[in-house]
């Protein structure tokens, strides 16, 4: 069953190496998840997948091998899912009261109750709801779905209502992880973290461990050498658009900045609106009072800024190509021009889009926007858009 489980793997394109495979079989051998099924989908989880773009291909490929008896022939039943004896028992005395343990004996014991199963696959030729005997739904069996018996075997239900299911024989559903989707905090930091250049510095502070071994053995004695902490040396000024039609992708975009933050230890923000102007602020309560003007931040940030601007692209095309274009003040100089200014100060940029990809040729403004960065150079805010535009920055 396992050998089926490693080549579903490989057909699912889960990158599974034969040593992870051993690896796998080693820690079932050992013991680490022998009663456990949610022990045993983590476990073989955290051995087989390396990056998280590949979870939703592993739960694919998890459930075609351990999806149940729809897709199993009856007389292959138990040779398809092969439950030893002494798991079952186990199950009893982890999961099951002294009560309900003596109410299973009236079946003389899980020895019988999977005899008895594998009897009623073999006479049962239709789908039966309620009663106490076959196979079906609603009903006091110890085999089918949304019914109570304290020793049942769950078959063909979504979820447990009971939590009384000894084994769970249905396909498992994992909540889909992939390239297309908007991500939370977690998965956005994995994008970012294609923009690295690893740098040491500060104090010595971090055991350097291949150094102390190697001085010690030239030396005869113990002789600890420390170094400064790798950190990532990469500088990334971010320019965040708010308000407006923003406003419904507040929760994202604090979601980006978050991961960001973390990220980069080197990162200065900005807000503006819509377009780029002759000011942005880093307070939106004092957005008018505390502005920074925007030819102060070309001269303080160097071009070894990666330079990240963040918005819906989504405005009146006015507002990039006009003076006095700008819908909240006069602007003396278009946005189309101060945009070309930080593209020229900042030659590694990146314009994140929140918006659906697929609405950006719907509007002329995101067009706009897109011929003054370059049209690569316009990712959506997915997993699969953030890697692209990370890469983007490191050339």
């Amino acid at each position: 069953m396992f050998l089926r489980f490693f080549e579903n793997l490989r057909s699912a394109k889960v990158p599974v190496s034969l040593r992870e495979y051993l690896s796998f079989l080693e820690g079932l051998r050992a013991g680490l998840v022998t009663y456990d099924m949610d022990g045993f989908y983590y476990f073989a989880r955290a051995v087989m997948v390396k990056d998280e773009r590949h979870l939703d291909r592993f739960d694919r490929a998890f459930a075609a091998t351990f999806e149940g008896l729809e897709h199993i022939d009856t007389a292959e039943m138990l040779e398809a899912v092969d439950i030893p004896e002494e798991w079952i028992r186990k199950l009893a005395e982890k999961h099951l009261s002294e009560e309900e343990r003596a109410e299973i004996e009236a079946l003389s014991g899980f020895d019988k109750l999977m005899e008895t199963l594998k009897e009623r696959l073999k006479e049962q030729e239709k789908r039966h709801q309620g009663g106490s005997k076959w196979i079906g739904t609603a009903g006091t069996s110890p085999f089918g779905a949304y019914g109570y018996n304290p020793e049942g075997v769950r078959i063909g239900q979504h979820e447990s209502r009971h939590q009384r299911a000894v084994k769970v024989w249905d396909k498992r559903e994992f909540r889909d992880l992939d390239g297309t989707t908007e991500l939370g905090t977690r998965n956005i930091k994995v994008a970012l973290k294609r923009l690295r250049k690893w740098a040491r510095d500060g104090a010595a502070d971090e055991l350097d461990l291949s150094g102390t071994i190697r001085a010690t053995a030239e030396n005869g004695y113990l002789d600890v050498k420390t170094r400064p902490e790798r950190r990532n040396a990469v500088k990334v000024l971010l320019f965040l658009d708010v308000g407006g039609s923003m406003d419904p992708h507040v929760k994202v975009v604090e979601e980006l900045f978050s991961a960001a933050k973390t990220e980069f230890k080197h990162l200065k923000h900005y807000y503006f609106h819509n377009c780029l102007y002759e000011g942005v602020w880093t307070d939106n309560k004092r957005r008018w009072s505390e502005q920074t003007e925007t030819h102060e931040l070309l001269r303080t940030y160097g071009p070894d800024y990666k330079c990240i601007f963040v918005g819906d692209a989504s405005m009146s095309p006015y507002e990039i190509a006009y003076p006095g274009g700008a819908n909240e003040h006069w602007n003396a100089e278009t946005g189309e021009v101060w945009l070309g200014r930080a593209r020229d100060q900042w030659q590694s940029n990146l314009w994140i889009n929140p918006l659906d990809e697929r609405y950006w040729r719907h509007t002329q403004s995101t067009q706009m926007i897109q011929q003054i960065f370059g049209a690569d150079r316009m990712v959506p805010m997915t997993l699969d858009g953030i890697e692209r535009g990370m890469k983007l920055l490191t050339r």
